[in-house]
């Protein structure tokens, strides 16, 4: 018994001598999972190629974990070797920096249908804004790859296993995210993710591609100015998405558990929908949503978000005077949900991006220096504008 009672204390001991790894993991970049709509003929030939794609983080950790998305598949997906590594520029690696990825301690994987995939925790720390280059090889392609559609950056891919190469070799130039949905940064003390939930005005269509223009990207590096170095942006948004039905994408309140709840060290969420749900009952010749609807909605994810101890941040929706499905209609409804953003206590804050790219002459439309020329979508100073809008405060 004595014995026992020795090796017992012997085992504790042995436990307690050895050093915990932190466990703190935060998001620290995001693409929103979707189905791949392009016409079968025009999806990419992945069979036997390498995938390589450049994320810019936005806070900094000692550790990474990369997750990959086969969730809007209904195939197995095999990924074999995966490598990581800091970016330099168009697709090469910075030597000496790359990294092998494993998953259950093994190289490559098989992702079951309809499910992700966590790597193992990668020792490459990383700085706050620092550009990491996945490199994923594909053995028997991916027909259905899941993917997010916008990425406003470059992705290549290149035939055979080239995921250690430094440069690519006869590479080619395709548009959406594959596979990849997430990074994640691990550090020694609880980080902050703010989960930006929007459309493609928050996924950042029109901004300038590979310059990280998009305003998530701006709030972030306005946060790391301000000496916020363990908060992180996510952004959640996704093109033509809406709040209360179908377009690309779930809806905003079917994918609010995926895309923000279960978002690892998520402490607040930024919600800028509806435009396209008006929008596209206008369009359509659909009954227009009324200022309830819209804001129910918004009490749904409010209380979801509450149960969680999750702040929400909601954001007025933008003029779109002069796009191609307004309506006055419309418009009406949207400067009534708007008023009662600015005046809720239901939610935990607001920004006003709507008054910050307003033309003032007309405040239902947006500024001419900020359009990029179809009356709803901001350009890069727009976008600009939009970031400067938010008080660092309310991410306290």
């Amino acid at each position: 018994m004595a014995k026992r009672m020795l090796l017992g204390a012997a085992l504790l001991a042995m436990v307690a001598a050895t050093p915990a790894q932190a466990q703190y993991w935060s998001r620290s970049w995001m693409a929103a999972p979707l189905v791949n709509r392009a016409p079968p003929e025009k999806h990419p030939d992945l069979n036997d190629r390498t995938v390589r794609q450049v994320v810019r983080l936005s806070s900094g950790g000692q550790r990474i974990r990369i997750r990959l998305s086969n969730e809007m598949s209904v195939n197995p997906l095999l990924v074999g070797s995966v490598h990581v590594a800091l970016a330099g520029e168009n697709g090469a690696i910075v030597p000496g920096s790359d990294h092998v990825v494993t998953f259950n301690q093994a190289q490559g994987a098989t992702i079951p249908a309809r499910a992700p995939l966590l790597s193992d925790p990668i020792d490459l720390a990383v700085k706050p804004l620092t550009r990491i280059s996945i490199s994923i090889h594909l053995p028997q392609g991916a027909a259905d790859a899941t993917v997010h559609s916008y990425s406003a950056a470059t992705t290549w891919t290149a035939p055979g296993d080239q995921t250690g190469a430094e440069t690519l070799t006869s590479p080619t130039v395709i548009g959406p995210r594959l596979v990849i949905s997430a990074v994640e940064v691990d550090n020694a003390k609880r980080g902050t993710a703010i989960v930006t939930l929007g459309d493609s005005i928050t996924d950042g269509v029109r901004a300038t591609p590979d310059s990280n223009r998009r305003w998530p990207d701006l709030l972030a590096e306005r946060l790391q100015k301000a000496g916020r170095k363990s908060v992180g942006v996510a952004n959640a948004g996704i093109s033509a998405n809406r709040l209360l039905s179908e377009a690309d994408g779930y809806n905003a309140l079917a994918r609010f558990d995926s895309d923000v709840l279960a978002v690892p060290g998520v402490t607040h969420v930024v919600i800028l929908e509806g435009v396209n749900d008006l929008g596209g009952a206008a369009r359509d010749k659909r009954p227009m949503l009324t200022p309830q609807t819209v804001i129910g909605a918004y009490r749904q994810m409010i209380a979801r978000a509450h149960d969680r101890n999750i702040k929400v941040i909601l954001a007025t929706i933008l003029p779109y005077k002069g796009a191609g499905y307004w309506s006055a209609e419309g418009d009406a409804v949207r400067i009534a949900v708007n008023d009662w953003i600015r005046t809720t206590k239901e939610a935990d804050g607001f920004v006003d991006l709507a008054k910050a790219v307003a033309d003032p002459a007309d405040p239902s439309r947006m500024a001419k220096p900020y359009d990029v020329g179809d009356a709803l979508h901001p350009n890069d100073e727009g976008f600009r504008v939009m970031a400067d809008a938010f008080d660092l405060r309310l991410f306290k």
